[in-house]
């Protein structure tokens, strides 16, 4: 499949789109458009965003087609074995899973417009973009001029790209792989501290994972003059979305903590996938209960490379620790579902507010458990052992092979490693929904922290005063 995007009114917001496909054999070809996107798992329907569609043969000639779902076409080909489909789609949003088009920029999530023909997911993709000549693309894809190559639609989709004449960029190089850092908008970045500081979480990464899935890897943000905080996984590639652009050290501590954290998701979930998401199901819900194992373990992580590399300080990590304390407990501290049942409703309604004391936040609550699971493990194996152990098994047996992983596959890897069924922590933290203050104090008890909660429902996170505890936690947070 061959796609060409241009814009001849970019003020509009409007963008067209040509879609050729060659060598068909069917006299019946179905199109589709993706009702979601990886790495939110809700259903967004991007064809309500398309105004006009048309399908012609190589002569031109339209052909006669009909919608037969929400984002579904059926063409009548006949015997003609090429056509081309023109539509175009309303590019009006920025945030990390949208796409955008001004004078000035061109912000493009091939997911939300790139249709593809049933039966052909596998097969290789271009993508040619019509833009001004003074444009930089910034994409993971491998470019050709104007043009970007893709081995099939599923790494198309997984690729967003930035393109503007004002883009800047820089890069490091860490265990022979280069890394790319994109900045899109009204600032004027410290590069040099911006390397420093992403080489060295980046380096972590590595050392603990072993390898890195790609050959290169590009951090693609766009700073808008606006409050945003949103970031978003790709297959060699993260697009982050983040303002206001004069917010200064603020705006600076939030480019570490959600680079460094989709950084970890190139390990898990694009690669240590969830069985349940391999392959992508574009049309549908794709339902699986371990999001709290995609996104929690990797909170955990993100903000933990961090005071390891030696980005963050002690005071800065307690900080982030107490940032998902207060939101999990002054939010949802009593709430029904468990993390299983939560990850599974997403679907449903887990980016939205929701009813009250109903789900728990994957994200909050996952990074909390895998905290729990973390230390109880580093205090049974006296530091020889921990939840590091368990994510190189995860990457050795389901993210190199690329298999996927179910929840049983979970916990068996997490028993290898602690050599314990850890019963409680299962019943308790994953599929049950008991309150985790007292397993959460515990675990932080071993390295000197502790969990205070008071009568008003808000929480604070402590240092004690514990030379034996202190020398846990540094074995800990410097392994």
């Amino acid at each position: 499949m061959h796609y060409r995007l241009f814009c001849q009114t970019p003020e509009s917001r409007f963008i067209e789109i040509e879609c050729r496909i060659e060598n068909i054999v069917e006299e019946v070809v179905e199109i589709q458009l993706p009702a979601w996107r990886p790495g939110r798992y809700e259903l967004q329907h991007f064809a309500k965003n398309i105004q006009q569609f048309g399908v012609f043969d190589k002569n031109n000639h339209p052909l006669t087609f009909r919608k037969i779902t929400k984002d579904r076409w059926r063409v009548e080909v006949g015997f003609e074995t090429e056509i081309t489909l023109r539509y175009n789609y309303y590019a009006n949003v920025q945030n990390a899973g949208s796409s955008y088009v001004s004078p000035e920029f061109w912000y493009i999530n091939p997911i939300n417009l790139c249709v593809y023909a049933e039966g052909r997911l596998d097969e290789a993709c271009t993508l040619e973009l019509d833009i001004p000549d003074d444009f930089r693309i910034a994409c993971g894809l491998r470019k050709q001029g104007k043009q970007l190559l893709a081995k099939d639609y599923y790494e198309l989709v997984d690729s967003p790209l930035l393109a503007s004449a004002t883009i800047q960029c820089q890069s490091y190089e860490v265990e022979g792989v280069r890394f790319f850092v994109w900045m899109q908008g009204n600032i004027k970045p410290n590069w040099q501290q911006i390397l420093i500081d992403f080489e060295k979480f980046t380096r972590s990464q590595i050392e603990m994972m072993g390898s890195f899935p790609e050959a290169e890897y590009h951090f693609l943000n766009l700073i808008l003059p606006t409050p945003y905080y949103h970031g978003v996984e790709h297959r060699h590639s993260t697009m982050i979305v983040l303002g206001p652009d004069d917010e200064g050290e603020g705006l600076y501590t939030d480019l570490l903590g959600v680079s460094s954290h989709e950084l970890f998701h190139a390990w898990n979930i694009i690669r240590i996938r969830p069985q349940e998401l391999l392959p992508y199901d574009f049309t549908k819900e794709n339902y699986f209960s371990t999001c709290f194992v995609a996104e929690g373990v990797t909170t955990y992580y993100g903000d933990l490379f961090l005071r390891r590399s030696g980005v963050f300080d002690d005071a800065a990590y307690y900080r982030e620790l107490q940032v998902y304390m207060k939101r999990h407990f002054e939010n949802s501290r009593h709430a029904a579902q468990s993390l299983t049942e939560s990850s599974w409703d997403l679907w449903l309604d887990g980016y939205e507010k929701g009813i009250p004391q109903r789900k728990v936040s994957v994200y909050h609550k996952g990074a909390l458990v895998a905290l729990i699971l973390d230390l109880t493990i580093r205090k049974i194996h006296h530091h020889q052992r921990s939840l590091d152990d368990v994510m190189g098994i995860l990457w050795d047996r389901f993210g190199i092979p690329f298999v996927g992983y179910t929840l049983e596959d979970y916990r068996a890897v997490v028993e290898e490693v602690a050599g314990d069924s850890l019963e409680w922590y299962w019943n308790d933290c994953i599929v049950g929904n008991l309150p985790l203050e007292n397993h959460l104090n515990h675990a932080l008890a071993w390295v000197g922290l502790q969990m205070v909660s008071f009568s008003d429902g808000t929480v604070h996170l402590q240092e004690l005063e514990n030379e034996r505890a202190t020398l846990q936690r540094n074995k800990w947070l410097n392994p």
